[in-house]
């Protein structure tokens, strides 16, 4: 059998950069976190913030080392399975990678290794200002990545010399059309994912009686945070589908499974796009709804599918059902966080157990969100590697298919024991709780949260 290298190097890149953000996602929105409780404590001297911000250090550093380990994977694959790529587009993507590395990278890891290894090293305000480093790090680290995948979707301040991009302008380049839209829905977004982590983990405590004063607090901020940037998202998402549908209308069209361009667009509740017969099966729609919210007029039109060549068309199953599956737990979040915004108005929140148990159990949505965000955004844009620029097809390595299907084996295998080893520690620190054993005092400053983190490891290991 015939193994097409196209499609396992497409596999294998998906796979791992699946497996990738997760970390990200989570780890820019918690260094946030982190920072803000530093300054909670320096502001109000509260122990509370203190005991927190430790707690929270230990979960962040696990996750930033898993976060390093699987995206170092992703950079060697340009040069392994996408060599063509690397050869037309890599003087305008790889300097932007490349700046991430420098600066954002850098800065996080020189800060980093102050939050874990200098808590009684340093005064308190050095430290929280590395924790706030660490976070302007993060949110660097977003930016640079953002803006070459940004650059790949609406190609701009290039030109193309022997069938070479060149940059002729790194303004308009980093800040190109899709740029400004994409960043606040992807830092927006990995924002909620944290919130929904320690809200989780706040009603969790609550829920078994454990932690109560941290819990408490846990639940505040993150309700506090998310009531804002939850409909916040809904209005960033608003304008990133128009620019969208601006640059890209083919991705949005596959996005509704729009098919005839000449007609207004439905809204599909659930519809089973047949692109053998370009047309939807079992549709639950909405009609013109699609156009009202694109166009903002009922009989508004934007092109369908049918505009463009079936080469020339994403799949649409795969970025039809991701956008709803990104949808509907974009409307759950919003209503969690209201629902839990009145309740903590009326004064019933720590009281209502039934919302405690279904928040408790939501950890996980942020980052299901952000995977089907981003598998949206990349499959939407093929048969494009680099829109308009350079197709899939043509960016491959000459790579033997059985090498690329032998190398996905060991990178499942891999990040399965890695992921899995990560996700227990987590866990076990989780358990564990912010209070645990007491920390050491030292001249009115707490012990290192690697060596809390280090007993927790311990006891996790002796079934404590």
């Amino acid at each position: 059998m015939e193994l097409d290298p196209v499609l396992l190097a497409r596999l294998q890149f998906a796979f791992t950069v699946t497996f990738h953000i997760i970390f990200p996602s989570f780890t820019i929105g918690l260094s946030a976190y982190i920072a803000t409780l530093g300054g909670l404590w320096l502001w109000r001297g509260d122990e509370r913030y203190h005991r927190l911000m430790a707690f929270w250090v230990k979960i962040f550093a696990v996750s930033f080392a898993m976060g390093v380990v699987s995206g170092i994977v992703l950079s060697y694959q340009f040069g392994t399975n996408w060599s063509r790529f690397s050869l037309v587009v890599g003087n305008v993507v790889g300097p932007l990678i490349g700046y991430e590395v420098l600066t954002a990278f850098f800065l996080e890891a020189t800060f980093l290794g102050v939050l874990l290894f200098g808590f009684k090293r340093v005064p308190p305000w050095l430290y929280v200002l590395s924790a706030a480093i660490v976070a302007v790090g993060t949110a660097m680290s977003a930016f640079w990545i953002l803006a070459a995948n940004s650059w790949m979707q609406t190609p701009v301040g290039y030109e193309m010399r022997g069938g070479i991009a060149y940059p002729t302008d790194w303004v308009a380049a980093i800040f190109n059309p899709s740029f400004p839209y994409r960043f606040a829905h992807m830092l927006n977004a990995a924002y909620l994912t944290t919130g929904f982590v320690i809200l989780a983990v706040g009603a969790r405590y609550l829920i078994a009686g454990k932690h109560q004063q941290d819990a408490r607090t846990m639940v505040r901020m993150a309700i506090g945070l998310l009531a804002i940037l939850a409909p916040l998202q809904l209005l960033i998402g608003d304008m990133h589908g128009l620019n969208t549908l601006k640059h890209q209308p083919i991705k949005v069209a596959a996005m509704e499974a729009h098919w005839d361009g000449d007609k207004p667009g439905d809204f599909h509740l659930f519809a089973w796009p047949n692109e053998k017969l370009e047309k939807n099966d079992f549709a639950i729609s909405i009609p013109k709804g699609a156009s009202l919210i694109l166009t903002h007029k009922l009989n508004g039109l934007f092109p369908g599918l049918k505009s463009v060549a079936p080469e020339d068309r994403p799949p649409v199953k795969t970025v039809f059902f991701a956008f709803r599956i990104m949808l509907a737990i974009g409307f759950f979040m919003i209503a969690a966080a209201l629902l839990g915004a009145w309740l903590w108005w009326c004064g019933h929140l720590f009281e209502t157990r039934w919302y405690l148990r279904v928040v408790a159990q939501s950890w996980w949505i942020g980052f299901v969100a952000v995977i089907a965000g981003w598998v949206v955004t990349e499959s939407g844009r093929q048969p494009w590697i680099v829109h308009g620029v350079l197709r899939t097809t043509n960016a491959i390595s000459p790579v033997p298919g059985a090498s690329i299907a032998g190398t996905l084996a060991l990178f499942v295998f891999a990040y399965g024991i890695v992921f899995t080893a990560g996700i227990y520690f987590i866990n076990r620190l989780i358990a564990r709780g912010p209070q645990g054993r007491a920390l050491a005092k030292t001249e009115g400053f707490s012990a290192s949260p690697i060596a809390a983190a280090q007993d927790a490891g311990r006891e996790a290991l002796r079934g404590r």
